[in-house]
Parts: C-alpha cells; sequence; structure tokens
C-alpha cells in the first residue's frame, strides 16, 4: 500500500506526541497547527490514516485519543530505512524489519558450544547469550536481507567434539538499538530467506522487553 506523503507526515507527527508507546490526546487543531493546514484538511488526513489501518482513534467531544498501530509503526519504519541508506557515510546501511517469533530452542543449544562462542568473541567482540532472538522479516526487508548475501560475512569454523560434527556458520555483525549483535546462518542447511536469527551477549528479548509478533529494527553497517 502506497503512502501519500502528507498522511506519513500526519503519522509521524502523532509518533513525536508519543503516539508509538500508547494512546496519546490530541485535537484535529493540535494536529493542523503542527503540520501548518486547515483544522479540516488535518481531520481528513486522521481519517485516511485510520481507515488504512494506520492509526487507532478513541473520539471524545474535546479531542480524541490516537495510538498508532503496528503497520503504521512500520511505516515510519520503512522511512527511516530509506533515510538511513541516504545519509549514511560509512559505506552501506542496510535496515531489516520485522517481528519477533519463537524458535525452536536449538540457538540455545548451539550458543552454549564454547568452540562457537570462542569464535563469536574474537570476531564480535563478545560472547553469546545462550539462545537466538528470531525474526520473521516484512516483505520488503526481505529484498535487503538478499542483499547483504553480496556482503563479507565472517565464517565460523565447525568442528568435532564427542564424536559428532558440528557445521561451519557464518555471522555478520549488526545492532540492535545500541546493542551490539550477530546475524547467524548455519553453513550447511537451505536457511529461509524471511527469517533471521540474531546473537547478543545478553538475551535480547529480555533486554529489549520483546515479546512474539513485536516489531524490530536490525541494523547492518558495512563499508
Amino acid at each position: 500500500m502506497l503512502v501519500a506523503a502528507e498522511e506519513l507526515e500526519c503519522l509521524k507527527a502523532i509518533a513525536l506526541m508519543g503516539g508509538c508507546k500508547g494512546p496519546v490526546f490530541v485535537s484535529s487543531q493540535l494536529i493542523a497547527e503542527t503540520l501548518h493546514t486547515s483544522p479540516q484538511t488535518a481531520s481528513r488526513r486522521l481519517k485516511a490514516l485510520e481507515s488504512q489501518v494506520f492509526i487507532t482513534r478513541s473520539i471524545s467531544p474535546d479531542g480524541q485519543y490516537i495510538t498508532l498501530t503496528q503497520q503504521g509503526e512500520y511505516e515510519l519504519r520503512k522511512e527511516y530505512a530509506d533515510y538511513c541508506r541516504l545519509f549514511s557515510h560509512n559505506g552501506a546501511h542496510y535496515v531489516l524489519s520485522g517481528t519477533v517469533i519463537n524458535g525452536i530452542g536449538e540457538g540455545r543449544y548451539y550458543m552454549s558450544l564454547q568452540p562457537y562462542r570462542k569464535q563469536f568473541l574474537q570476531h564480535l567482540g563478545f560472547e553469546p547469550y545462550a539462545g537466538t532472538l528470531n525474526i520473521k522479516l516484512a516483505t520488503p526487508s526481505i529484498s535487503i536481507r538478499k542483499k547483504i548475501e553480496t556482503v563479507e560475512w565472517i565464517p565460523i569454523h565447525g568442528f568435532v567434539a564427542d564424536g559428532r560434527t558440528f557445521g561451519d556458520v557464518r555471522c555478520l555483525p549488526c545492532r540492535i538499538g545500541d546493542i551490539p549483535c550477530g546475524i547467524v546462518v548455519p553453513g550447511r542447511t537451505h536457511y529461509p530467506e524471511d527469517i533471521i536469527e540474531v546473537i547478543a551477549e545478553v538475551g535480547l528479548r529480555e533486554s529489549l522487553g520483546l515479546k512474539e509478533n513485536d516489531m524490530v529494527n536490525v541494523e547492518v553497517s558495512h563499508d
């Protein structure tokens, strides 16, 4: 769905008022003053955003409570990703957006194996928390995920322990917010193109207060 520029501007204004965190009380007059337009135009933009399910509204006689929906927040994140690519001065900059999903628990086991942990410490600068954050990419981010296949990933070598062979892995440094992370991909298996696994020194769900279906941005910079 293509969002009109003036509607995106209105969506951003609501987000800056706190609409991503919960309901904010605003009036059409306040929106109009913020956007330098008439109350009638502001009201039309709010109705358009509501019809596209980018916001929810609870209207009262003196104003309205407005909250950005997950889809509305996603539209702003796409805009943010575009600006990051436009104005990054340190090589390529990519932003992968998606929602948190539950994994099957294998990441916890593999991230606890010391030969892997030592290599992650060497290449990423941290020993990973025993577990991965599984993210299902939004459709526009799948093409970005394919683009980062062309950058230089870090090889994490497999090993043999207790008669069992553990395969190669590759990783790519990234960030979620201010937390240094790494995207990890098993070397031997065909991995779904719309799923990524992210490791960090800390448990990302706990540290960021994430739960299933929450949206998250993963930033990858490459010189």
